[in-house]
């Protein structure tokens, strides 16, 4: 018969629970005696479980795979206060009488405020009319009453008189406030604490058992003074140590008082640092944990692989394997790879696992029949998941095809960084291989590369060609590029392509290019690459940088970051749609092999006279400058005869800044113009134009000027008293006293321009650090708050007690990842037929 539970229900452990659940006394601080055996009656005691192979436990009578551990108690010689309710203990003691405990006050006030009592408690009890006297408080768990100190049996004795009616109204649940103060101590299993043992044959003991042994020894000499008359001074500070180790067992990084250590003077971990932080119970073995069947190394590019495979090096390969029964149409497959040594252990039907040698090879391939198992080492087309940390987003975790390769790098193509966020600075990775036939199917339907090209977050590719492919692509793609057929054919031959070439003795690159797209692919749109300042939109376009495609064939146009770049390619969508993931997949790859090894053909090369300006043009960019630096000391002088006019909302100062900044950018923003339209063309700017890195901004700064400095989003002010460096005259406003360098890196900067160019470089490295640092812990609070969340059969989000939380998901119920750029493209669901 099903049950449901109906509420699950928290409170303190009672001293009679504590006494139920354990089955053992201690009475010992020994751990073993001479011949290495757990002491009965000590901390290690064989009743409270078994940690070594081979015993059973003397209580339940398991071996180690079946106790669960027992519990044992500790009869404590005096009252201690649990560390961890200190806060609730100073509570009640503020809003409970001393004399006749009860809650204070009167019987008829139905509504207690408690935050309310416990700041201002009365004057007087209302049930006895005695006078409280003031309670303190002194870290970390010491009471006192009219300056004289609590003992814990005194509160105790307190707390015990205290009505259930009064706990009630007070709202205390889950138990009496007396189990606060420990009488008796519950002593965990051993199996929550294993003992190991090291090399040299010495048992290492748990943090825990250290502590408990502490305890234990501590209250036995407790006791035995008590039973001989001590003094109380000597009573007091054996309870004072005895509250210290109970306490540090709980939490050893309390404030106030020094932490417990080891021998080796490393602190040592109480309960509280078991559970808490990153290396924790809950974060570091429960939510995230070391695992089998996985691999870590660092990563490195490898563009003739496919975006959904992954180089793993033989080291690994060997290493990992993947279960497959044997049945009878792979037995002869099976015995085939077991000869060849790829296969590690075999299984029989027993389940008892057998590794393969050289020694038993012969008696083993004679053996296995179907029904065995046998687990093989990893080989080319084998799933296996691939991640890298910090995984923020869905696709930080893809399905790929194994690729095994010599090596100790994992290989990936390098379009597949983007959804990774990795780089080839040292980055490693993280490979773990599917073991059931469940989740490698799960993991292609959901999870390979080609399933997520396409972001949840904004609808657009995530995943397309990059830096020298695109380069590549729209160098191949101008007006001017034509490849006789044999260069044609040695290209494609180079990328490993078998594509027909048309029967022509010249191709265009444009041709080529159209040679790997859908001959259903008809698009119109603005290159990155375009100049013109009034496109016609035609082939008339002077720049080249109307696209137009029609049937499969780049009629006009060149193809830069914006038509097959990541995040931006608008081709990538269209052809996920035309032939769906896998041509899109084959496309990616096609496409970026082809970019690159045209590139390598042509040459790709950069040098500094590339920055070179004509001597005609330096009189211009001199003439921007100087009308800059006028116009700052135009707005300054205005500002020194307050006639300035402020802007609304701003102070006379504050106008002036921004007004100086705009004066000062607008000067960069025309200097850039200058260097566009003179400098020569060079492989700069051929990167810049295709988008695929660094902008004319960039090369301004190198060439011309470098600008405004700026920290905060604000000229630099801070440095000397009235003044940014001692160099400068006090309260000088002059765009060179705060931060603006005038003249390019290419020129070479001077010692103060260099300083403002740090104090920025500077900023930006602290604000990224802090940056995503923040926005980590974010990000986890978000996804920690919104995990339950899930969208229900109606397209509602839902809580998991079925709560609305959105009637539509996202407001709109559109799929971003079945979107066009978050919106619905209409128009090609009409070229498919569904215009219903």
């Amino acid at each position: 018969m099903a049950t449901t539970i109906k509420a699950l229900g928290f409170g303190i452990l009672s001293p009679h629970t504590v006494k139920q659940m354990a089955t053992v006394r201690i009475i010992s601080s020994d751990l073993y005696d001479a011949d290495g055996y757990p002491i009965e009656g000590g901390v290690m005691d064989p009743r409270l479980g078994v940690v070594d192979p081979g015993l059973t436990c003397r209580t339940c009578g398991g071996g180690l795979d079946d106790c669960m551990g027992h519990f044992g108690y500790l009869e404590l010689a005096k009252p201690v206060l649990h560390v961890l309710y200190i806060k609730i203990i100073h509570a009640l003691l503020k809003v409970v009488c001393y004399k006749c405990s009860r809650v204070m006050v009167s019987d008829d006030q139905t509504k207690i405020n408690l935050e309310q009592l416990i700041k201002n408690p009365p004057k007087k009890c209302p049930h006895c009319s005695n006078t409280p006297g003031k309670i303190e408080f002194e870290k970390t768990y010491t009471f006192y009453l009219e300056k004289k100190e609590l003992t814990a049996q005194e509160i105790r004795d307190i707390f015990e008189k205290m009505t259930d009616v009064d706990l009630k109204r007070i709202h205390f649940n889950g138990g009496r406030p007396e189990w606060l103060i420990l009488t008796l101590f519950p002593v965990p299993p051993v199996t929550m604490r294993p003992s190991i043992t090291l090399e040299t044959g010495e048992r290492s003991e748990d943090d825990l058992t250290h502590k408990l042994a502490d305890i234990v020894r501590i209250n036995q000499s407790l006791k035995e003074n008590i039973d001989i008359g001590a003094p109380d001074f000597i009573l007091a500070d054996l309870w004072e140590l005895l509250q210290y180790h109970i306490s540090t067992f709980f939490d050893n990084e309390l404030s106030g008082i020094p932490h417990a250590r080891h021998r080796s003077g490393r602190p040592l971990k109480g309960l509280i640092q078991r559970l808490k932080a990153k290396e924790g119970r809950i974060r570091g073995n429960l939510l995230g944990k070391r695992v089998n069947f996985s691999a870590r190394t660092v990563i490195s590019p490898d563009p003739t692989l496919s975006i959904n495979q992954v180089g793993v090096p033989e080291v690994i390969a060997k290493e990992l394997t993947v279960a497959e029964c044997v049945t009878e149409n792979n037995i002869k497959n099976a015995k085939d790879l077991m000869k060849e040594g790829k296969v590690n252990y075999v299984s029989r039907p027993d389940g008892r696992r057998i590794k393969v040698t050289e020694d038993n090879l012969k008696d083993l391939l004679e053996n296995v029949v179907v029904g065995w198992s046998i687990d093989r080492q990893l080989q080319d087309g084998d799933i296996v998941l691939f991640n890298r940390q910090p995984s923020l987003h869905r696709m930080s975790i893809m399905a790929h095809r194994v690729k095994v390769m010599p090596g100790r790098t994992f290989r990936m193509n390098p379009s597949v960084c983007p959804p990774y966020n990795a780089d080839f600075d040292g980055d490693e990775m993280n490979l773990h291989v599917l073991q059931t036939e469940e989740s490698k199917v799960e993991a292609a339907m959901l999870m390979e590369v080609q399933k997520n090209i396409i972001s949840p977050k904004f609808g657009g590719p995530v995943i397309g060609l990059d830096l020298d492919q695109i380069s590549g692509i729209y160098m191949l793609t101008r007006k001017d590029t034509i490849l006789k057929k044999e260069d044609a054919a040695q290209l494609l031959a180079w990328c490993g392509l078998d594509i027909v070439l048309p029967n022509k003795k010249e191709i265009t690159g444009k041709e080529l290019f159209s040679l790997l797209l859908p001959k259903d692919l008809n698009i119109e749109y603005k290159a990155s690459s375009d100049t013109c300042e009034n496109c016609p939109k035609t082939e008339k376009c002077a720049s080249d940088g109307w696209v137009v495609i029609r049937d499969g064939q780049v009629v006009c146009g060149t193809v830069d970051a914006r038509s097959v770049g990541a995040f931006k390619g608008k081709l990538l969508n269209k052809i996920k749609d035309l032939q769906g993931e896998d041509g899109l997949k084959e496309f990616i790859n096609k496409a970026g092999r082809l970019g690159a090894n045209y590139l390598t053909k042509k040459g790709f090369s950069i040098g500094i006279s590339d920055l070179d300006l004509p001597q005609r043009i330096e009189g211009d960019i001199s003439g921007e400058l100087d009308k800059a630096k006028k116009n700052a000391e135009r707005l300054i002088k205005e500002f020194e005869v307050k006639e300035l006019k402020p802007l609304p909302g701003l102070s006379m100062q504050e106008s002036l800044e921004v007004q100086l900044l705009n004066v000062l950018s607008s000067s960069l923003n025309s200097i850039s113009e200058i260097v566009t339209k003179n400098i020569k063309p060079s492989d700069i700017l051929n990167m810049v134009r295709a988008g695929s890195k660094g902008s004319m901004i960039n090369t301004t700064q190198m060439t011309a000027c470098v600008g405004q400095e700026s920290i905060l989003g604000q000229r630099i002010k801070r440095g000397y008293l009235n003044r940014t460096l001692p160099h400068f005259k006090k309260d000088d406003l002059s765009p060179e006293s705060h931060g603006y360098v005038s003249k390019g890196f290419k020129q070479g900067l001077n010692p103060f321009e260099v300083f403002w160019n740090i104090m920025n470089g500077r900023e930006g490295l602290m604000d990224k650090s802090l940056r995503t640092r923040k926005s980590g812990y974010m990000q986890r609070r978000l996804v920690n708050a919104l995990q339950d969340l899930k969208i229900a059969k109606d397209n509602s989000v839902r809580t998991s007690n079925g709560r609305i939380v959105q009637f539509v998901a996202g407001e709109d119920g559109i799929d971003p990842t079945k979107s066009y750029l978050g919106q619905l493209d209409v128009s090609s669901l009409k070229s498919k037929g569904e215009n219903k």
